[in-house]
């Protein structure tokens, strides 16, 4: 089932051969618990993505950044503060307003063999691109016979912010994760930022790295491991961020706090689900969503993008393609609602998932549909 909307629709009622009694129709905001093995630290998100630029960067003299105020201004969100200081305006790099010029010359300097890192200020604005994205970087390993490799790797907030309109609150997942030739990158916490945007950088093909700007300012706590220079995460595989036996529930980006925090309220009613952070789009962690599908034999998958043609869509197909003799219940998928972006902040709330949402499908609760009427 696609959807999100739960408020005034009525009244529906828990199936009580799974929970035993009736969960409260209105569920409790938690603070997401975060599991990290011997963390001591705290790193907001902005700092994990600022220091792993900044050592890679340090590391290899091809490395370079380029967008609109990565410079002067440090960052419209300010990832690269204090870079143009320490690496000059020929590796920081200001550019016009002009994404379709900033980002042909980028791929073009990846094509001579430097390892460009190109900000959108939002990846909505990298459709004024997506020609050089996909027809230049992503095609041209490929059509060379692999001998043309394009470094580069396309970052910057993805999805919905906070009360900026229709055209700035796309989640672009779904579209860069179904083009050949691109690795497509989502981060969670503050490992995932900093572990991935590494591994995104010292890759040979053209990476596409989906940040989340409610995440920013959002501190995880984080290891000694994670903080070493040395520290990278594998591209394509996903992590197991609470371990469980009665139901899966994947999701990515800031979805996965949403996650985390129905799998904490479903287990004081007895349930335990497993949540699995993506991390990667494309390559797909097929083998580890269809190893816990497998122990568990229900899936949730959650997403903030629009519900057709979705990354929830395309693990329900692995899932019924690979484990289909599992599932003891229909697969449930959240997604955002099917609709421009509202702008108004009651609307604007209604259209993207909430923790209640994955709590009434991840207890098989039926009529969890996205209801276009209240647009």
């Amino acid at each position: 089932m696609l959807g999100i909307i739960r408020q005034k629709v009525g009244c529906r009622c828990t199936p009580a051969s799974i929970l035993g009694q009736s969960l409260p129709r209105t569920w409790p905001a938690l603070s997401a618990p975060r599991s990290f093995s011997s963390a001591a630290k705290q790193m907001t998100v902005r700092d994990a993505l600022n220091s792993a630029l900044d050592e890679e960067m340090s590391a290899d003299p091809k490395v370079f950044l380029m967008g609109e105020e990565v410079g002067e201004y440090q960052g419209a969100y300010k990832i690269s503060k204090g870079l143009l200081d320490k690496y000059g305006p020929e590796r920081v790099r200001d550019t016009p307003i002009t994404e379709a010029g900033f980002t042909g010359i980028g791929v073009g300097a990846a094509y001579y063999g430097l390892r460009p890192v190109v900000e959108f200020m939002t990846f909505n604005f990298s459709m004024q691109a997506i020609d050089h994205i996909i027809n230049s970087a992503a095609k041209s390993n490929y059509m060379s016979a692999g001998q043309i490799s394009v470094p580069i790797v396309f970052r910057g907030p993805n999805g919905a912010a906070a009360g900026v309109g229709a055209q700035h609150s796309q989640c672009y997942a779904a579209w860069y994760g179904s083009c050949p030739g691109l690795k497509v990158l989502a981060p969670y916490s503050s490992e995932d930022a900093r572990g991935l945007l590494k591994a995104a950088i010292r890759d040979p093909d053209p990476v596409v790295f989906l940040e989340n700007e409610l995440l920013y300012g959002e501190s995880f706590p984080v290891s000694d491991e994670v903080l070493d220079s040395s520290y990278c995460l594998p591209i394509g595989k996903a992590k197991i961020e609470r371990e469980g036996k009665d139901v899966t529930i994947t999701a990515f980006s800031k979805m996965v706090g949403y996650a985390l925090q129905a799998a904490e309220i479903l287990s004081k009613e007895g349930i335990s689900a497993e949540v699995i952070n993506l991390r990667s789009i494309r390559p797909l962690d097929r083998q580890t969503i269809n190893a816990s599908v497998r122990k568990t034999n229900r899936l949730v998958t959650v997403e903030e993008g629009y519900p057709q043609h979705g990354v929830g869509a395309e693990i329900c197909a692995s899932v019924v393609e690979e484990s289909f003799g599992y599932l003891d219940a229909p697969v449930e998928r959240i997604a955002g609602a099917d609709v421009p972006m509202p702008y108004a902040a009651n609307l604007e709330r209604m259209a993207v998932p909430q923790n209640s949402n994955v709590l009434s499908a991840s207890v098989g609760e039926p009529g969890n549909l996205m209801c276009p009427e209240y647009f």
